[in-house]
This record gives C-alpha cells, structure tokens and sequence, in this order.
C-alpha cells in the first residue's frame, strides 16, 4: 500500500493518500482543506478514489470533504457519533471561527470493528477502531500494518480533550485498550505532526505510561 501525506489548511492537518498499488484504488483521510490541492495530487497519482474517510469531524479535518466528494463520487464514511459534525458548525467547531464548515452527508456511519474493503479485488481491509476521547465519535483506521490515528494518538502526546464531547479519562483508554495491542512495528500516522510507530509511544508516552 502507498502512503502519500499532506499537510493542509492552516492548522497544518494530515491529510492521508492511501492507494492499492496493483488497482491504484484508493481513499483519502481527513482532507480537511486545501481541495483543489488534493485533488491534483490524486489526479497526478492516478489513483481511483473510492472512500473519503473521516477520524473525527472537527472542521480541520473536514473542510475539503464537500468538494472532494463533489468530484469524484467517492463514498464518505465517519462514525455514526461524530456524524452531525459534518453539518453542524457548533459540532465541528467552525462556528466559534466565524466561517461555518459544512461537508456533505455520510454514506456509510461506523461502528467499531467496521471493515471496508477496497483494492485488488476488495480484498484489502481497512479496519475500524473507535477510540473516542478526543471527541465523542473518534476512530482510527487500520490498514495492515499502518495506522491512522487522527487526533487520538500522536508522535509523543494524544489529542486534546477538553473540546465538547472529550474526556481525556476516555481518550487514554482508548489509546490502551484499541492501540497498545497492536504490535510495536505498526506506524502511526497522525493527524498532526510526524509519523511514530505503536512500540515507540508504548515505550515513551508520558500519557499512556
């Protein structure tokens, strides 16, 4: 699987290119601005855009989903808890920026232990983990061996909990029950900042110690 990474948009968001490298089928996760952008690089990619996938929906993380789906017709997918932030301003933050975010709405609502499958004949997996604390609908996405982690875990810290909906007694648990299983090789790829891997956060997160 191919990894391609942008940061978009003012609070420097990940946005997230994966694509099957025998179909070049692929998805996108949290494009969260900065449209025209992605869609070049998708285009230059050549890839086949089938999910647009959302960890969370704060506005950072949402705000090219609209013209993304626009575009290509790509499925929209969140969790079924974070779902009204989509188009609800107060939910997903934009409000209190004076430029309310609104996306489109979900074509498919999570729930833990989701799979989509995509790529080389729908064979590939990409396993949902929800993990709310950052907010109340928060989910990872797991693809083999790479990990995506939003703004539930990030490269020696977690997300911040004190937005509507977070708890940071949820988050850290998240973290341990969902993420510290998995295996020390799997690499995160956040939602802000540089990638990590499992092993190193179990071994120096002064959060999840």
């Amino acid at each position: 699987m191919q990894v391609h990474r942008m940061a978009v948009g003012p609070m420097e968001t990940n946005c997230y290119i994966i694509a099957d490298e025998k179909t070049n089928e692929g998805a996108v996760i949290d494009p969260g601005a900065d449209g025209s952008l992605i869609l070049d690089k998708i285009e230059t990619l050549g890839i086949k855009l089938q999910y647009i996938l959302l960890t969370h929906t704060h506005y950072d993380h949402i705000g090219a989903v609209a013209q993304l789906k626009r575009a290509t017709g790509a499925k929209l997918a969140v969790s079924e808890e974070d779902a009204a932030g989509l188009t609800d301003g107060r939910w997903n933050l934009s409000a209190y920026g004076g430029s309310p975010v609104e996306a489109a709405e979900a074509d498919i609502l999570l729930k833990d232990g989701d799979e989509l499958l995509w790529g080389r004949d729908g064979k590939q997996s990409i396993q949902v983990l929800s993990t709310p604390g950052h907010t109340k609908g928060g989910v990872c996405f797991l693809c083999g061996g790479e990990l995506f982690s939003g703004d539930t875990l990030f490269a020696g810290s977690v997300g911040r909990s004190d937005f509507p909906g977070g708890s940071m007694d949820t988050l850290v648990q998240s973290i341990k029950t969902k993420l510290m299983p998995l295996d020390d090789g799997v690499r995160v790829y956040p939602g802000h900042g540089p990638t990590t891997t499992i092993g190193r956060e179990r071994a120096g997160n002064p959060y999840i110690q």
